[in-house]
């Protein structure tokens, strides 16, 4: 299709390098490069995640110990952050009286 309206019209209608029937772009040979170079790493980095670094023994719980005190810090440091308890004497304390009103 694209060859029968390139021929019979003469060129691409509309803009030539967007929308349906664009003009197909060449391939260079940097873009074949960058290709390989992109496969060459995608390969090497599914070569290191195959192999684990440790057993499914060694990491059951390896981190447990590491992931409790951090926990702990964060929980701490959101308490220090908490306002300090407002009790209800200490709001309406100007309501006491202390004085005797003679009648």
């Amino acid at each position: 299709m694209f060859l029968t309206m390139a021929l019979l019209r003469k060129g691409i209608s509309g803009k030539q390098w967007i929308g349906k029937y664009r003009r197909p772009r060449a391939i260079t040979w940097q873009m074949k490069r960058n290709m390989l170079v992109h496969l060459e790493r995608e390969a090497e980095n599914e070569y290191w995640i195959s192999r684990p670094y440790m057993t499914p023994e060694q990491e059951r719980g390896h981190a447990a110990e590491r992931r409790a005190q951090n926990w702990l810090k964060i929980k701490e440091t959101k308490f220090q952050k908490f306002p300090e308890h407002k009790y209800v004497a200490d709001h309406l304390s100007h309501l006491n009286t202390t004085k005797t009103w003679s009648s």
